[in-house]
């Protein structure tokens, strides 16, 4: 499959996740799904797969706070502090809202790139990169899917996993990963 219908692809599930969901939107509208320090770092990483590397992990730091599940050393916790500011905080429904809508973000800006330079490689690489990510996420989410409360929960999920499964089908998509010749250490 070609890039563009990549593109179309993505850009028709992004359109139907975000007309289907308007309860989500219309109630985060207030809440900013990133932290000023995480807007910065979108903002400073210029290339497609560090800009993407920055929306997951801001969207790991809020799976972290949902699940209370430290995976970094108290040394790197408080090196991410330093660039990434504070944990970010909020109800659960509001996190898990925080990472469709990072999610969604991340699909934007591969589409983006995608438009103005559909040979661009590093096109295939954030959206393996992004696909990977959000297959961990969705794994680390699914127990709290189940003790969900609420319509504003229940649809932040909902919007997760769609976002998800859209982001994992334009990943298969892709043609193999093309490995670059490196050079042969061979003993001479």
């Amino acid at each position: 499959m070609n890039a563009r219908a990549l593109i179309l692809s993505l850009t028709i599930a992004a359109i139907f996740l975000f007309a289907n969901s308007p309860s989500v939107c219309a109630s985060q509208t207030h809440r900013e799904h990133l932290t000023e320090e995480e807007v910065e770092l979108v903002k400073e990483a210029q290339s497609l797969d560090k800009r993407i590397g920055v929306f997951i992990k801001a969207a790991d730091r809020r799976v972290q706070v949902i699940t209370g599940i430290e995976t970094t050393t108290p040394k790197q916790v408080k090196k991410d502090a330093g660039v990434w500011g504070a944990l970010p905080t909020g109800t659960r429904p509001a996190l898990l809202g925080d990472i469709a809508r990072i999610f969604d973000e991340a699909i934007t800006n591969i589409e983006d790139v995608s438009f103005r330079d559909q040979k661009n490689p590093l096109v295939a690489v954030a959206l393996r990169n992004l696909a990977a990510a959000v297959t961990r996420i969705v794994g680390q989410l699914k127990p709290f899917e189940e003790q969900a409360k609420g319509d504003l929960e229940t649809s932040s999920f909902d919007q997760i996993i769609e976002n998800a499964e859209s982001i994992v089908q334009a990943a298969s998509k892709l043609p193999p990963p093309v490995e670059k010749k490196g050079k042969s250490k061979t003993g001479n």
